[in-house]
């Protein structure tokens, strides 16, 4: 089950996200569900049916779990290819 305190090491696509900071300010507000995840970058499709490739390392996300809860993480805590963010995040537990 996805919680707060391993959301890091989980799967992401499929969970609904929100840019909630940037330092590039066209990115601030992108929301939408995490359709594909690379290194650096998430592809996110929008409500209006477009998808946009959002990159991490600049960024705060917001996700929201299938709780409904909302949990802030940094982008670069996230930069890693998905497979080997899932096993660093595996040998951490």
């Amino acid at each position: 089950m996805i919680t707060k305190k391993n959301l890091i090491v989980h799967e992401l696509i499929g969970l609904k996200i929100k840019v909630a900071s940037s330092d590039s300010k066209p990115y601030v507000g992108i929301e939408g569900v995490v359709l594909d995840e690379s290194l650096n970058t998430f592809v996110i499709e929008c409500k209006d049916g477009k998808t946009k490739r959002v990159p991490k390392g600049n960024c705060v996300f917001e996700f929201i779990l299938p709780t409904g809860e909302k949990v802030k993480v940094k982008g670069e805590e996230l930069v890693n290819l998905p497979e080997n963010r899932l096993k660093r995040g595996i040998h951490k537990i």
